[in-house]
């Protein structure tokens, strides 16, 4: 069955091999990014791209009135758009903490706010977060501001979780390991990682449709190894 699938993060990595993964198999994607050229240079039928700056709420808005005009419904909606700024913390400024966090945090929580409305029961809302992001897991010096921001969307996760459960809308996370992306290069500059972008995006993909029956307000820790 054909399903409306919102992600966010489309231009590179994880989150351009999820939208054509998705496309690919017949579902029709709404794929956010700031950069369309990418996915729009696949011309892959079922992918609508949106230029969409996440930090922007007057952005967001283009990819809720989409929704509105068009499908009037989604399944899924995937948070994948992340923002890392590598820095030691006596170098990290409040601009930088807020820069962070409007991506990681605030947008998830305005984008998840504003699309709730069209989703229905037996939605999905995945949170893409990080190991870093786990409480007891090994940190990293120079990520203070990703790694807490992550934290942060995990628990942001489990309280939705809790406030939609009578309307049968999942929330989950996958806190991921090392991938092979260009933000992780951003992180651990020449750090190869025993998975690559397609990889980790085919289990995404999977989980996406399927994880809410057996999942609901949970962080499912998705690494082999550490970092």
């Amino acid at each position: 069955m054909t399903k409306n699938i919102v992600i966010t993060g489309t231009s590179r990595g994880i989150g351009f091999e999820l939208a054509k993964q998705f496309a690919k198999e017949g579902h029709q994607v709404l794929a956010l990014s700031r950069n369309t050229a990418p996915l729009d240079a696949e011309n892959i039928q079922n992918i609508t791209s949106l230029s969409v700056n996440l930090s922007s709420n007057e952005d967001i808005t283009k990819a809720i009135n989409y929704v509105n005009n068009n499908w009037k419904k989604v399944d899924i909606l995937i948070h994948n758009a992340g923002k890392l700024i590598n820095k030691p913390f006596s170098e990290l400024t409040t601009i930088d903490f807020e820069q962070v966090y409007r991506v990681n945090v605030f947008a998830v929580a305005e984008l998840t706010k504003n699309m709730l409305p069209y989703i229905t029961e037996g939605g999905h809302v995945v949170t893409i977060s990080s190991m870093g992001g786990i409480q007891g897991s090994l940190k990293f010096p120079g990520l203070a501001a990703y790694s807490s921001a992550k934290g942060a969307v995990i628990t942001l996760s489990e309280l939705l979780a809790e406030e939609y459960k009578e309307q049968k809308i999942a929330f989950n996370v996958l806190a991921l390991g090392a991938v092979q992306t260009e933000m992780l290069e951003e992180a651990f500059p020449g750090y190869i990682a025993p998975t690559s972008a397609k990889e980790m995006a085919n289990y995404i993909f999977d989980f996406s449709l399927h994880g809410h029956k057996y999942y609901n307000g949970k962080v499912l820790q998705v690494s082999s190894t550490t970092p």
